[in-house]
């Protein structure tokens, strides 16, 4: 095992480690939001709702790939500190080929019933073409999709999370000059945007494909065995992550329902943006989780409790301090983020100006309880992450969704996610006081 993961991280250490993961992960959101900036100032703000109509379908293949991603990663770590390397190889190979096949089951799906699928999602007469020609063309790249998700945490467990960065950042370029030339100057609209967006996926999934066969890293590529058994406990670790992001797509759509019916076409292109801007923000904090996960599963496997005592520490501070700062610049960026996305349209830019000041208020506590659910699946808890992320992602976004609209109508919209926040903060510092607490007081 390399000595990237296997070693007594400083605080510093440990923060500069996970930095490119950080990056790599802003940049992973920028895809959505370059789409959505483009298509917003060059075809308009109906496309944008289109776009947000269309996403839940694409959220559900995330879904699978972020589940495989994480909990795969925690395996195949925690294999890696006990000593079964051979074991390890297998399954990481054997999970990147169970991502393929979920990716094209998804793909037929969306193939045989694209309209079907828009009009349950909510699209109107005037979005539904847009939704289609973006859900179709986005799928078509699915695997790319997958691979790039899978890659995204499988490089940093075979010590190499600059590399991830490297990938991650030249897709992120690739994905904005062809949104420029696609949109703006070809004029292709939200056709433009999706193929956009899957060519600049394929940047690190081709590139990732390379590299685990080269063999050049702690864990590639290898003859496999269709182990089932590992799968179910890669699924299980990663079952919070994957509830997190079906759970997106269901509050998406739950979103779109309401506001469409309380604001039309501008109320959902005003959510458009506002979860944009969260999808911004929180990459952060899963970016530093997802840096820190394999440490943190090699740490458990070994039984150094020590290290796995700092690191915990370390992250704690990191997340509650970064939470302070990320709120502050949320709120002094606020305008100018809306305007990056609509100028002329009146009634948008007032509905997300409003709604941004109150959404805002999420990011304070939305840090800890994201760092909370990826420990537990590095931890291979993932039945306690699994709670973690559901009730924030969907029990408490839906019980405010369903009760604040009724009572303040769209301010209650976009109260919903910062009241969900709060009320998982509360059961995050729970389970860290009487789960964490005690396992990382343990000698090593």
């Amino acid at each position: 095992m390399s000595a990237s993961i296997n070693q007594d991280f400083k605080p510093f250490g440990l923060i500069r480690f996970a930095f490119p993961s950080i990056i790599m992960m802003v940049f992973m959101s920028l895809y959505t939001i370059i789409d959505g900036f483009f298509v917003s100032r060059f075809v308009g703000s109906n496309a944008l709702s289109a776009l947000n109509i269309a996403f839940p379908p694409i959220s559900v293949l995330f879904a699978f790939g972020i589940m495989l991603a994480t909990g795969g990663s925690a395996v195949v770590a925690t294999q890696m500190g006990e000593g079964k390397r051979k074991e390890a190889l297998s399954n990481f190979s054997f999970f990147v080929v169970a991502g393929l096949v979920i990716s094209i089951i998804l793909t037929t799906i969306v193939l045989l019933f694209p309209t079907n699928i828009s009009l349950m999602l909510g699209a109107s007469d005037i979005l539904l073409d847009d939704c289609n020609t973006y859900m179709v063309t986005a799928f078509l790249f699915s695997p790319f999709c997958m691979l790039q998700g899978l890659f995204q945490s499988f490089f940093i467990t075979a010590g190499r999370p600059k590399l991830g960065l490297v990938l991650t950042i030249f897709a992120g370029i690739t994905n904005a000059v062809l949104d420029f030339v696609f949109i703006a100057l070809l004029q292709m609209g939200v056709l433009g945007a999706a193929l956009a967006t899957g060519i600049g996926q394929m940047v690190p999934s081709v590139c990732g494909i390379v590299f685990f066969f080269s063999k050049r890293g702690d864990i590639y590529f290898t003859k496999f065995i269709c182990n089932f058994k590992s799968l179910g406990k890669a699924c299980a670790n990663g079952a919070s992550e994957m509830v997190t992001n079906l759970s997106t797509a269901v509050i998406t759509f739950a979103f779109n329902i309401i506001l469409m019916q309380l604001a039309g076409e501008s109320g959902v292109a005003a959510i458009s943006i506002l979860l944009y801007a969260q999808f911004l923000f929180n990459s952060l904090y899963l970016g530093f989780s997802i840096g820190v996960a394999p440490i943190i599963s090699f740490q458990h496997g070994a039984e150094e409790f020590k290290r796995l005592r700092r690191v915990y520490k370390t992250s704690v501070w990191f997340i509650v301090i970064s939470s302070a700062v990320v709120t502050i610049l949320s709120y002094v960026m606020a305008d100018t983020i809306v305007k990056l996305f609509v100028e002329n349209d009146i009634k948008t830019y007032e509905l997300a100006s409003t709604g941004f000041l109150i959404f805002a208020t999420s990011f304070l506590f939305s840090g800890f309880n994201v760092f909370s659910s990826s420990l537990f699946t590095a931890l291979s808890d993932g039945k306690t992450s699994a709670i973690i992320s559901f009730t924030r992602t969907f029990v408490f976004i839906m019980a405010a969704l369903l009760v604040l609209p009724l009572i303040w109508g769209v301010t209650g919209v976009w109260l919903a996610i910062p009241v969900a926040e709060f009320l998982t903060l509360f059961l995050s510092i729970l389970y860290n006081k009487f789960k964490i607490l005690p396992l990382i007081q343990r000698k090593s």
